[in-house]
């Protein structure tokens, strides 16, 4: 199994806590060209939801989603946020916990919700459902604990995202010996796996990139991801200097980004 969807790598170490994440987010949130924001696009989509909506997050990690639009959440809704890992759940807790808003925790594994059928007005799953090791089934978990006209807001990349970063990744990776993980549900692969579940599917993409100024916050996204175990150090110490010399050169790095969402209608 691949480390992608090995649901004891994910809960025990890659996602133990909120610190790997917490490196990957800091780089989009800093130089992210898009100044509207990933967290308020993905919003202006759930704010379609009833005045009274009860929505549960899969994979909700440290509730970004909730922190950054904080004050655009309708005091109405029923929010039940959950995670695979318990880890994730405390970041979520502490990262929500000075909102004053009354958010449910719970460790849910996506495959088996534990919920009466026809729960929700909508399931959440934001970079997450690439890592369930049994999609069909967590997807029809999905569909049954959704009401009727439910939606399934399921954000994920599309195969070019991060392009660069992967190939710095690539060329630190020990003797240059390179398998990639292939993402086993993207933009361009996603739809094909939710239309046996939901007939009405919409694909929207959100517009960005990163124009990346300093070296650092490459190098900590490199060592915080699923890959970095493998990663050989003399040449990540030349993979830094050559990126130090095109920042030099050039100013900036750029590193192109394809994200989005599929919103499902059950």
């Amino acid at each position: 199994m691949s480390k992608i969807n090995d649901q004891n790598y994910l809960k025990n170490d890659q996602y133990k806590d909120s610190s790997n994440l917490d490196a990957r987010a800091a780089i989009h949130e800093r130089f992210s060209t898009n100044g509207y924001g990933w967290f308020n696009w993905l919003f202006d989509t759930l704010l379609k939801l009833p005045a009274d909506a009860e929505i549960l997050e899969l994979g909700c990690g440290p509730a970004y989603i909730w922190k950054e639009c904080a004050n655009r959440v309708p005091s109405t809704w029923d929010i039940t946020l959950s995670d695979l890992s318990s880890g994730m759940i405390d970041s979520a807790w502490r990262n929500l916990v000075v909102t004053g808003r009354n958010y449910k925790f719970k460790e849910i594994d996506a495959q088996e919700i534990p919920f009466e059928d026809e729960s929700f007005d909508a399931v959440i799953a934001n970079f997450m459902l690439y890592h369930v090791p049994d999609r069909p089934k967590a997807i029809g978990e999905i569909k049954r604990v959704l009401k009727p006209g439910g939606k399934l807001i399921a954000a994920t990349a599309g195969d070019g995202h991060m392009k660069e970063m992967m190939e710095y990744i690539k060329q630190a990776h020990v003797d240059n010996i390179w398998t990639p993980y292939n993402n086993p549900f993207t933009l361009d692969n996603g739809l094909e796996q939710l239309h046996p579940f939901f007939s009405d599917v919409t694909v929207l993409r959100y517009e960005d990139s990163l124009v990346v100024t300093e070296v650092e916050p490459i190098m900590a996204y490199i060592r915080s991801s699923v890959r970095a175990a493998d990663v050989n150090e003399s040449e990540l110490t030349k993979v830094q200097e050559s990126l130090e010399k095109e920042i030099i050169e050039r100013g900036s790095i750029v590193i192109h980004k394809d994200a989005g969402l599929f919103e499902a209608i059950k």
